[in-house]
């Protein structure tokens, strides 16, 4: 991740909370950000597991339809491998390569580079859950 931008380094310390992304029968821990639309995320996910189609777009990314509105906290960012991104407050993405343009970063998945979120993410359309540690049995 870049340690020159000043959103990334205050959205990822403060709040802290992991959660788990699974897809392709993989899952992988993320950090959710410190901010009011992480937190939304966080209170969403409190209500349960939250499954989201997602396709390729750009060659950077795979992004799907939320069911809900999140509050959009936009600043100018360039992502990065594992970046979970809110955009538009109803589109939830998930970055394999790097793109810059105003965004919400809503948290990041931990030991993510382009490669294995390729592999993890695979080709084509695939269905993402979000869930609590608590909820797959982990801590």
């Amino acid at each position: 991740m870049p340690a020159a931008d000043p959103v990334r380094s205050t959205e990822e310390t403060a709040l802290n909370s992991k959660i788990i992304v699974t897809a392709n029968g993989q899952s992988r821990t993320a950090t959710l950000g410190n901010s009011s639309s992480a937190r939304a995320f966080a209170d969403l996910l409190k209500q349960g597991r939250i499954t989201v189609d997602m396709r390729d777009y750009g060659g950077f990314e795979k992004v799907g339809n939320l069911k809900t509105q999140l509050p959009q906290n936009d600043h100018r960012i360039t992502t990065s491998p594992g970046d979970i991104i809110l955009y538009q407050g109803r589109q939830i993405t998930i970055y394999y390569d790097t793109n810059s343009w105003s965004l919400t970063l809503l948290g990041h998945i931990e030991d993510a580079t382009g490669e294995n979120m390729r592999e993890f993410l695979g080709v084509g359309s695939v269905t993402v859950e979000f869930s609590l540690p608590e909820e797959n049995g982990t801590n």
